[in-house]
């Protein structure tokens, strides 16, 4: 028998085991494919492994829901700042998380001994081409010109630590993500695949967006993506560095600062309910 949490961030939903005190999963790509699946198992985006960690205080092991490894997921990597403080394994406010993108520093807020929203350093975002990645001679990518079905698109491409690339629509709530979302994810010009963003300006300080995550599908939210569209809306003049980000599943407030030329993520984490599986992996 295996425990879990369900926990989502803005309804982008993980299920999340603690690793810290039980034996190595044999089969993880099996076991996210398994719990994610929203008739046959738990139901969730994906699975998220809160492990020991030599360099940090936890380790995130993040699989999407085909049983792809990520790198990174801004609102995963909240709820996991709030399984860890929640559940006593650890008493700090201020925590380190290593990832496949490096060591995140989470800053937690406590209201009545619980955790209900994490602010993250999501890094610095990274525009190299090779390291995003994309192909393309331009640098940064700011004007990738890609088709799709009867459609052409003008993409902006970034990097947190994951590949995402950034376009403007008109009516963000309107558009048909889940028609040209996965023709786009899987386009000759990035070579590891790409999280796709479409995105509808509102003002200086506010976008509306919805994502077509790799390996998942479109979800309700998605931090990464939320910090390089606030990055790219920034680069192209579109917004401030301070922006407001609505996604299906609620807000976001992104910062991208001056200073450090970090990306801070700012956002709620939220438990679903707690179970046993019992499965053989």
């Amino acid at each position: 028998m295996i425990k879990f949490t369900k926990m989502h961030g803005l309804g982008n939903d993980y299920v999340y085991i603690d690793c810290t005190k039980i034996q190595e999963i044999k089969d993880e790509s099996y076991l996210a494919q398994f719990v994610s699946n929203r008739h046959l198992g738990i139901g969730s985006d994906g699975l998220i492994l809160i492990c020991k960690s030599d360099i940090a205080d936890f380790k995130m092991k993040m699989y999407n829901s085909d049983g792809s490894r990520a790198e990174m997921c801004g609102n995963g990597i909240r709820c996991v700042g709030k399984f860890v403080y929640d559940k006593g394994l650890t008493q700090k406010e201020v925590i380190t998380i290593e990832t496949l993108a490096g060591v995140k520093t989470l800053e937690l807020n406590i209201e009545q001994k619980k955790v209900t929203k994490v602010k993250v350093d999501m890094g610095e975002p990274i525009f190299n081409p090779k390291e995003v990645p994309v192909i393309s001679e331009e640098k940064p990518v700011l004007n990738l010109e890609l088709e799709a079905l009867d459609r052409t698109f003008r993409f902006t491409c970034v990097s947190m630590g994951n590949p995402h690339a950034i376009t403007i629509v008109d009516d963000v709530e309107k558009f048909d993500v889940e028609k040209y979302g996965p023709l786009l994810e899987k386009n000759e010009h990035f070579p590891k695949g790409v999280n796709v963003e479409f995105v509808e300006i509102i003002n200086k300080e506010k976008i509306k967006m919805r994502v077509w995550e790799r390996g998942s599908g479109e979800t309700l939210a998605c931090g990464t993506g939320a910090s390089a569209v606030a990055v790219a809306s920034s680069l192209k003049g579109y917004t401030n560095r301070d922006v407001e980000i609505e996604l299906l599943g609620g807000t976001l407030y992104i910062h991208w600062s001056k200073e450090d030329n970090h990306v801070y993520m700012t956002g709620s984490a939220t438990e679903v309910f707690q179970g046993e599986i019992e499965i053989n992996i």
